[in-house]
């Protein structure tokens, strides 16, 4: 074997090594961030049912009515929430005078 073929074959060789690091690395790395995404998602679910408890318990009956009814169906909510939102954006630009 010629000594160029030898560091061809060394040089795959270490090639192959980074290769399986850098897998491991991603795989420790997927794992850290579901990880992560779970502990965030409970999080969130925990901060939502803390805010519905204080809605339920501290709001007016008006608000508590369309708050419980927006638990019930979460769809119909986000659309109307968004069609309101337009609608105040659209407010807002027409006071502004850019609306035209």
């Amino acid at each position: 074997m010629t000594h160029r073929a030898k560091e061809a074959g060394d040089i795959r060789g270490r090639a192959r090594v980074r290769a399986a690091d850098l897998k491991d690395k991603a795989g420790a790395m997927t794992v850290q961030l579901r990880s992560s995404a779970a502990q965030a998602g409970q999080a969130v679910q925990g901060g939502a049912a803390r805010a519905g408890h204080a809605v339920e318990h501290r709001a007016p009956q008006p608000v508590r009515l369309i708050a419980q009814a927006a638990l019930r169906h979460p769809r119909p909510a986000i659309v109307a929430g968004a069609a309101g939102a337009a609608v105040v954006a659209a407010g807002v630009l027409r006071r502004r005078g850019g609306g035209r």
